[in-house]
């Protein structure tokens, strides 16, 4: 076995290390479902074990980080980048598999907000001899771009440039030997270099690693991007979205003892008296004592208890009251609250007539900044992407990628109340193009509007001011 191969599995970067549980965690409450509940649920101190087991099979779980994750990319992609001239093939087909430069970025962003890190990997396709255009459109010779986790890259290295001298990507995957044979399970680690791609998998019999194959590229530089928010990992802190998981966290066991309390309303718990319980007769086999009659004496939130005739003496049933639900869900309110505020995507306020106009006003700000933020990081991610793909083909241009920054988040019959007061103002053509601009770009939030016709509509608008200011001069 080749003790370098061997190694070039076992290492792994020292923010990984510090990382990997975190951002298991933070896959697992993205994921939500059963077994995220199983594993985020808590048990109290003073729950049997047959309690526990009944809230668990009752619990829902209010997947908060996957909404906030997804609303973050939801909200910097709403509308199409403008990719100038961008080969179309490559925009509509990023990944080789279908997926358009967009949803490959989608996916990258979320990640982004997942792990507070995400890498783009590009790949060319091996092929031999020469390449012409008419085989490279035939056979798909083009690179391919793939999102991937954090999770997915256990170690890098950087140059004296400060770029990326290495990077190890490890891959988890099933290998299908047919309709006769069992699907085998396994782990590859592929190591891009600035020259070259290797790629390695471990065998599952002997646990030797062996290289299964080594493309050279040539291309002087790592073939992809590994990016982390300059605010986080970038300044040695800890990720935010390892904050929204645990109050996350809180609101589903929060949640779960509110259900509860419900059914606990609904199927009171039975207190019988003291002297009863001393005079029960139990009856049975084994060393039961026969005679006399059986009832549970378990000490429990859902079991029969007793007390003494001075405390009491009747036997009664008791439950939560509404109150005690009631104080739970006010206290799950206010963890949304903040839950959105510590992103910096809170646009809800508990009041929303007592908050002054310059408060809306600063709040809208604040997400437009966050998102304005993201949209950039973004941004140089994929003009880097498109300048790699240039690198393994020349054929390929460079576009010019510009990612939207205007965010409409404030609320929208606002600003159509507003615009209609700016035009009533007289202005020349450049003033009365930007309001009718404003106006195509609020029309696209109510309407998605398709890229060519929204051109066409650009061009009609620059025409109609442009023939009125001539009528004018006449």
């Amino acid at each position: 076995m080749n003790d370098d191969y061997d190694y070039l599995f076992r290492r792994s970067h020292e923010r990984y290390r510090a990382n990997r549980e975190i951002w298991e965690r933070s896959a697992a409450a993205y994921a939500g479902g059963t077994e995220y509940i199983r594993r985020a649920l808590i048990r109290h101190v003073s729950e049997i074990e047959l309690e526990f087991a009944e809230r668990l099979a009752r619990a829902y779980y209010f997947n908060y980080p996957r909404k906030l994750a997804r609303l973050i990319t939801q909200f910097v992609l709403s509308s199409e980048p403008a990719r100038d001239g961008a080969e179309p093939a490559l925009v509509e087909d990023f990944s080789r598999t279908g997926l358009r430069a967009s949803e490959v970025m989608r996916q990258f962003s979320t990640l982004l907000n997942v792990y507070g890190g995400a890498a783009l990997a590009l790949e060319m396709p091996f092929f031999k001899g020469e390449a012409d255009c008419e085989r490279r459109k035939n056979e798909r010779l083009r690179p391919a771009v793939r999102a991937l986790s954090p999770l997915e890259i256990p170690d890098w290295g950087y140059g004296t440039d400060g770029e990326l001298d290495w990077i190890v990507f490890e891959e988890r995957q099933t290998v299908n030997r047919g309709p006769f044979l069992p699907a085998l399970p396994v782990v590859r680690r592929r190591l891009f270099t600035r020259e070259e791609t290797l790629l390695f998998e471990r065998n599952r019999s002997n646990g030797d690693v062996v290289l299964l194959s080594r493309a050279r590229h040539g291309l002087g530089v790592v073939p992809a991007v590994y990016l982390v928010e300059p605010d986080g990992f970038g300044l040695n802190s800890n990720h935010w979205f390892e904050d929204v998981v645990r109050i996350s966290d809180a609101i589903l066991n929060n949640e779960s003892e509110a259900q509860m309390n419900v059914i606990k309303q609904m199927f009171g718990l039975l207190v019988i008296s003291d002297s009863f319980a001393r005079g029960a007769r139990f009856s049975g086999t084994g060393t039961d004592a026969p005679g006399k009659e059986k009832f549970s004496r378990i000490l429990a939130r859902s079991a029969a208890i007793w007390e003494t005739p001075e405390e009491r003496g009747t036997s009664r049933y008791i439950s939560p009251s509404g109150a005690d639900t009631a104080r739970i869900r006010e206290e799950n309110d206010a963890l949304k609250r903040e839950l959105f505020d510590v992103v910096g995507m809170a646009l809800i306020t508990p009041c929303r007539e007592a908050q002054t106009a310059e408060s809306k006003a600063w709040d809208y700000h604040q997400v437009k900044q966050f998102l304005s933020c993201r949209a950039d990081m973004l941004e140089q991610a994929e003009l880097k992407c498109w300048q790699l793909m240039h690198r393994f083909d020349g054929s390929i241009p460079v576009p010019s990628i510009s990612y939207n920054r205007e965010f409409a988040v404030a609320d929208l019959k606002t600003s159509i109340e507003s615009l209609a007061e700016l035009k009533r103002f007289s202005g020349g053509s450049a003033y009365r193009r930007e309001v009718a601009r404003t106006a195509l770009f609020l029309l696209e939030k109510v309407r998605k509007i398709d890229p060519e016709r929204r051109r066409a509509i650009l061009d009609e608008i620059e025409n109609w001011q442009l023939s009125r200011l001539e009528t004018e001069n006449v």
